[in-house]
């Protein structure tokens, strides 16, 4: 029996599973689809966004990654995130009171700060973990002539990246291999990575909101697990798209290079939430990297819609295909 490896499941795979499966509902709008963020329903006078996602690599500010994550998906279909459920499963011989509350306290506070209501959930100690598990689910709402998928770039639209690449990785190794990246680097260093979480931080709302204020966005994308590459990827294959890609203009920042190359990991490929993908019109591409730059949210053209249906350099070589997360590396035998 061939055993999958950890990460997500394939794209070929998930769509045809997807299409197996899943029926149509005429008030669902956008259903399950390979490279869309969420799910829309058809309310009435407005659309309902709906988005689940899972926190497996984090332990530390499990909860706020948990909310910020399902906000983003959310966010990109160009909704306002409102109602949060969060499912914890939490160790057995592991789980005490005071860890509980801490969850607990960080999804509060990170439902404060974004306006949301956090209105149900599950909690358990469950067998068979190792560490707490989070899972989240977003509501969201957006009036109908408003809403964005990552269906919608056309040939010629420009493709903004916002923050740089491995933003919530960075963060990450940070957080959960702090012992083994202090013996190299200085605290200062350190604690600038774990801060990653918050500044550039991993939630994308704002830049979402300030692109859709100023220009009409025609898709949106927030590349999580498998990083920016396979991102870019999910983008063109739900718009139909190809994507000519400037490897000059995507943003590295300087803590992410020394991290990534300490434990020999291509930021392309390592978890990007913070980063939004966002597909413009030629002629609104500069007004919305003003928009963004103006709200403090750095922002890069780094690539163009083509008719080719491939993503490629702009040197015609293919982006890397990352079957799973480069960061899962880091945790293997953990």
């Amino acid at each position: 029996m061939n055993r999958l490896a950890v990460g997500k499941l394939s794209s070929t795979y998930l769509d045809e599973l997807l299409r197996e499966h899943c029926r149509a509902d005429a008030q669902v709008i956008v259903g399950p689809r390979v490279g869309e963020d969420a799910a829309v329903i058809d309310m009435g006078s407005s659309y309902l966004v709906a988005s689940t996602d899972p926190i497996t690599f984090a332990t530390e500010a499990i909860g706020w990654y948990a909310v910020h994550i399902n906000a983003n998906d959310i966010a990109t279909m160009g909704a306002a995130p409102r109602w949060f459920l969060a499912t914890l499963l939490l160790p057995e011989q592991q789980t005490t009171k005071k860890l509980v509350r801490v969850i607990f306290d960080q999804l509060s506070r990170a439902c404060q700060q974004l306006g949301v209501s956090w209105i149900g959930g599950h909690t358990e100690i469950t067998s068979g973990l190792d560490r707490a598990i989070v899972v989240g689910t977003m509501l969201g709402e957006v009036a109908k002539d408003r809403l964005v998928t990552s269906a919608g770039a056309q040939v010629g639209d420009v493709i903004i990246l916002t923050k740089g690449i491995a933003v919530e990785a960075t963060a990450l190794i940070a957080r959960e291999k702090e012992q083994e990246v202090r013996v190299k680097y200085r605290d200062e260093f350190l604690e600038r990575c774990k801060k990653f979480l918050y500044d550039p931080g991993i939630g994308v709302f704002r830049d979402a909101m300030v692109a859709t204020e100023v220009v009409r966005v025609h898709a949106m994308h927030d590349p999580t697990e498998g990083g920016l590459a396979m991102g870019l990827w999910e983008l063109s294959q739900a718009s139909g798209v190809g994507l000519r890609v400037s490897r000059e203009a995507i943003v590295i920042l300087p803590e992410t290079v020394r991290l990534c190359e300490q434990y020999g990991l291509d930021p392309l490929g390592a978890i990007a939430s913070g980063a939004l993908l966002i597909a413009v019109g030629p002629k609104d591409s500069q007004g919305a990297l003003n928009a963004l730059s103006g709200a403090g949210i750095d922002a890069a053209a780094i690539a163009t819609a083509t008719a080719q249906r491939e993503v490629c350099w702009e040197d015609g070589s293919a982006l890397p295909i990352f079957k799973r997360d480069e960061v899962t590396r880091l945790f293997e035998g953990s």
